[in-house]
């Protein structure tokens, strides 16, 4: 799938605003501000001194950075938001929207019906990397966190990097930061098709594998998007160990983790335990170096050669990458340690793909067998926790969902999160539970019908050293910390890893 010509025309025609207009004579209005890729370019906007404003209807951490930063926002989403804006804005006004917003949004409607310029975020990035030398992360699974090793890397290798990505940095505790050196690092979408609007310096492609299916009719269609993403880049780092990326894209740069001939960078895998991965690594198949990626996980070495390559070829030289590597930090909800609560270690993580949850609960599984951890207690089970995103995905995955989930001992599903998707009829938790128990009837598996209900399952189900991880997209996030509340004094200080 691919915008239309009329899109990318009406992209270009509006990009001028920004580009002509000093920051003074312009307020830019973002409706969902507080998701986290919205949030980024409103803060990043701020910055720079343009007005901003941004209506969401949660509050959380990020809406107040956001009032830190100086960004206007709204709690409610309705029309008296757009009229006080013009009233106290007697200048030209953008509207910001992502494609999560329904295009029966009321301040999307409103905006529409008196004639304001509506942009797409895709067309805010773009314009922010457009003076910059950007480094442009895409793929199935691992922007967020590959994106967060690269940043980070470069930050410390003092290059003074912009930072758009959707997840918090700790070393920034933030999902972005403005730098003053020339790299811009940012991900590149593919959920709903924009990134074949940016033309990137490096693009890094991390994997292919089908996702987001209420866009995309089927993997040939994303694998088309992500060519177009491609051939729009002056150069291309990809993966080579994903057969999707090798048979389809035509890479300047390829990396792997299994093979080293006629590669640019490898790095082969020599131990892996619950603490850290440590690999030979290889240039153009010249051995340079043992590292050590103070993360586990063979999946986060994949990703930390990406990072790795990428600050490569934008000219950092090895041994200041090598130097700083143990210093690599994950981005938060990539197997962040909540918490222990009544004697069981609480994770949470964003995996919502299949591919992610398999990986996760692997890591988890290295965790119990690994003699070196970095887990605060020994655990002997893991407790899955699971909630479906969308009702498209859940359709189109149900059967690979419970092939992930099954390696967990004991399994809890939670109903849906539709992330306003339309409800599928007969499309519901059960759909999964009912693939596992296909696949092993004796399997505990439960599908509560609330939160209420999956806490008083894991008072019941649980036991001492247990592992729970609790994964998803969606609200399920608020998860951990409704169960560490139940008890006082037993907060693990966050440590974050990576799935």
């Amino acid at each position: 799938m691919s915008l239309s010509r009329q899109s990318k025309v009406s992209f270009n025609q509006r990009s001028k605003l920004l580009n002509k207009t000093a920051p003074k004579k312009v307020h830019i209005h973002f409706i969902g501000v507080g998701g986290i890729g919205m949030s980024a370019l409103a803060m990043i906007l701020a910055d720079k001194g343009y007005s901003v404003s941004g209506s969401d209807t949660q509050v959380n951490n990020t809406i107040n950075q956001l009032i830190s930063s100086g960004v206007k926002i709204f709690n409610k989403q309705n029309e008296s938001n757009i009229n006080e804006i013009i009233n106290n804005q007697p200048i030209e006004i953008l509207i910001v929207k992502s494609s999560a917003i329904s295009k029966n949004n009321i301040e999307l409607i409103y905006a529409k019906q008196i004639g304001l310029k509506i942009l797409h975020r895709s067309e805010i990035l773009a314009y922010l990397i457009r003076n910059k030398k950007s480094i442009l992360i895409a793929g199935t699974h691992g922007k967020t966190t590959t994106s967060t090793y690269l940043a980070t890397l470069l930050a410390l290798c003092k290059t003074y990097p912009s930072v758009a990505i959707g997840g918090i940095v700790p070393l920034f505790k933030s999902n972005y930061t403005v730098g003053k050196g020339k790299y811009f690092v940012a991900e590149a979408d593919e959920s709903d098709g924009s990134l074949i609007r940016f033309k990137p310096n490096i693009s890094l492609i991390t994997n292919i594998e089908l996702d987001h299916t209420d866009y995309y009719k089927n993997l040939d269609a994303l694998i088309a998007t992500m060519r177009q993403f491609a051939d729009n880049s002056d150069n291309v780092i990809a993966n080579y160990d994903c057969i999707n990326i090798r048979e389809n894209i035509k890479a300047s740069i390829w990396w792997s983790i299994k093979e080293i001939k006629n590669l640019d960078f490898a790095a082969i895998p020599i131990k892996s335990n619950g603490y850290e991965t440590t690999a030979a690594y290889y240039e153009q198949e010249t051995f340079i170096s043992e590292i050590t990626i103070p993360i586990p996980g063979i999946h986060n070495l994949s990703n930390a050669i990406g990072a790795i390559a990428g600050c490569r070829i934008a000219g950092i030289p090895f041994k200041k990458i090598k130097n700083i590597l143990c210093k690599m930090t994950a981005p938060e909800r990539r197997f962040e340690i909540k918490g222990i609560w009544d004697n069981k270690i609480i994770i949470d993580d964003y995996a919502h793909h299949p591919s992610e949850i398999r990986a996760t609960i692997s890591m988890a599984r290295l965790m119990i067998e690994s003699k070196k951890t970095i887990l605060p207690i020994s655990v002997n089970r893991i407790i899955a926790i699971f909630q479906p995103h969308r009702y498209s995905r859940t359709k189109q995955f149900h059967n690979e969902f419970a092939l992930s989930l099954i390696a967990a001992d004991i399994i809890i599903i939670a109903p849906i999160y539709s992330a306003g998707e339309k409800e599928i009829k007969g499309i519901t938790h059960h759909l999964i539970a009912d693939s596992i128990k296909a696949i092993q009837p004796n399997k505990q598996v439960y599908c509560p019908i609330s939160f209420q209900e999956i806490i008083t399952l894991l008072k019941t189900k649980s036991s001492n050293n247990d592992l729970i991880l609790n994964m998803g997209a969606g609200n399920i996030n608020t998860m951990p910390s409704k169960l560490l509340a139940m008890v006082d004094n037993n907060i693990f200080p966050n440590k974050k890893i990576a799935a």
